[in-house]
């Protein structure tokens, strides 16, 4: 009988054993960074936008800002005279005293209470003393026919959902203290009827974004109370968002009923350009029903290697090499460098980075089971690797795809307050509102003052000049 090499034939099961035992260790980690641990993955990192603290340059151009804007707030004047008992001099008695300059000034910021009003519109009527005619005065403007609500309630409704995040239970009491009780069923109403106001407006934004050479899209899930069958179901809002020439960002939401490709390759099909998304399959038909190029966000690949470092302190080195290509990053925008400067700037310095980086993962790769934590950190960011250079071959193309989940933290503030949406239409609804919402505060416009406006414009506004009343055009126009 042939010697067993026991060594041998332990090896595959001793390689389980390791591989179970890394990923229970990742978990345990994870479950206790879930309950006791703060979630942002904080380092080294440089801040291009990537949520570290501002350095003291920035800190000071935000108060300047916050000072300029205070300034504009109106100022009520409040005089406050000397005493009758004080109107004497000290020293001699007399009590002429003369105004010493305009007096002295301070300022106190109060906070007065917003109201509701009701405005009693009278239209005048003429009649001829003939008896031949009547003359009456035109109406109140509505923005809904026979309604009782004006652009700027419908306004405050829109902004206090998708921007304060606020259910409408909460909302009904808020009014109610205001002295204008409204119903939850007459909001969630009025919510529906702003939307579909606004529908050429959001719809001609999605149209816009989309067709965009670099698109960076997500999706999160929620909650749809009932379905088609009428039962609860998970719905996903989409997230689509780009940079116009000059740099501003638009937000587009699209809700559907499920997390399949069918979203993206509808709206992406016929467009060209770029798509910037993480390694989710359902964005794989995209290329083949466009002339996009699929690109990589290194952040995704980033987070692998970060929740892998308590079970791996050489993934350390892997984060290391990623900082130095946001440092790279992070010097050309110090530098302003143009988009062909840029360029250059990216090739000469990430480049040779991104090489050590490849050769970093061949050299660990055969060192870490397959199902570790680093080792499935190692394999994504392989499969990933021709798209994760993309960044090279374009300035505008960014090397994370951190705003699209930036612009999706407001869904999920949302459904941790409304926790649903009634229906597939009701989410479609909500997700054109939040576009619009979600541009105005990227853009640094007051939502509700944008809204307020294009409310009291959009039926009578011509189709083909419906760009006039996207965020960006409204706000240079005025």
């Amino acid at each position: 009988m042939p010697p067993v090499d026991h060594e041998c034939s332990l090896q595959p099961f001793l390689l389980h054993l390791m591989e179970r035992m890394s990923k229970l260790e990742q978990e345990n980690e994870l479950l206790k960074k879930t309950l006791y641990g703060r979630r942002s993955e904080r380092g080294k990192m440089p801040r291009v936008k990537t949520g570290e603290s501002p350095t003291p340059e920035e800190v000071q151009a935000t108060r300047k800002e916050r000072a300029e804007a205070k300034a504009q707030t109106p100022t009520v004047r409040v005089e406050h005279k000397v005493p009758d008992a004080l109107r004497k001099c000290t020293a001699c008695g007399r009590t002429d005293l003369a105004p010493m300059g305009a007096g002295k000034c301070t300022f106190v910021w109060e906070f007065v209470p917003a109201k509701f009003v009701r405005l009693e519109h009278v239209q005048e009527v003429l009649r001829c003393p003939c008896g031949g005619c009547v003359v009456t005065a035109p109406g109140a403007p509505k923005v809904v026919e026979k309604g009782k609500y004006g652009a700027s309630f419908l306004a405050h409704i829109a902004v206090a959902k998708c921007a304060d995040h606020l259910p409408i239970y909460r909302l009904e009491k808020e009014l109610a203290r205001k002295g204008a009780p409204v119903a939850r069923s007459t909001m969630n109403e009025l919510l529906h009827r702003t939307s579909a106001l606004l529908a050429p407006v959001w719809t001609r934004l999605l149209d816009v974004i989309r067709t965009r050479d670099i698109v960076l899209a997500d999706e999160t899930r929620l909650r749809i109370l009932k379905d088609a069958s009428g039962k609860p179901k998970t719905g996903f809002v989409w997230t689509f968002g780009a940079a116009d020439e000059r740099g501003g960002f638009d937000v587009a939401y699209h809700f559907a009923d499920s997390r399949s490709g069918a979203t993206p390759k509808a709206l992406l099909e016929g467009t060209k350009g770029v798509l910037l998304v993480d390694g989710y399959s359902g964005y794989n038909d995209v290329e083949n029903v466009s002339s996009r190029r699929r690109a990589a966000c290194l952040a995704h690949a980033r987070r692998y290697f970060f929740d892998a470092l308590k079970t791996a302190a050489i993934a350390q080195e892997a984060l290391d090499i990623i900082t130095e290509l946001y440092r790279v990053e992070h010097d050309a925008k110090a530098q302003g460098l143009s988009t062909d400067s840029h360029l250059e700037f990216r090739k000469l310095r990430a480049g040779p980075i991104r090489e050590k980086f490849k050769d970093w993962l061949d050299e660990q790769q055969p060192r870490h089971p397959p199902k570790s934590p680093l080792g499935a950190a190692i394999r994504y960011t392989l499969a990933q690797w021709q798209e994760l250079g993309v960044f090279l071959e374009d300035a505008r193309v960014p090397l994370d795809n951190n705003a699209s989940e930036r612009s999706l933290r407001r869904i999920a503030l949302g459904r941790k307050n409304y926790l649903f949406v009634g229906d597939v239409e009701s989410g479609k609804s909500l997700a054109g509102l939040y576009s619009l919402v979600a541009t105005c505060e990227s853009r640094g416009i007051n939502p509700f003052d944008y809204l307020a406006d294009v409310l009291t414009r959009v039926q009578d506004h011509p189709a083909k000049a419906i760009d006039e009343l996207l965020p960006a055009q409204w706000a240079a126009a005025r």
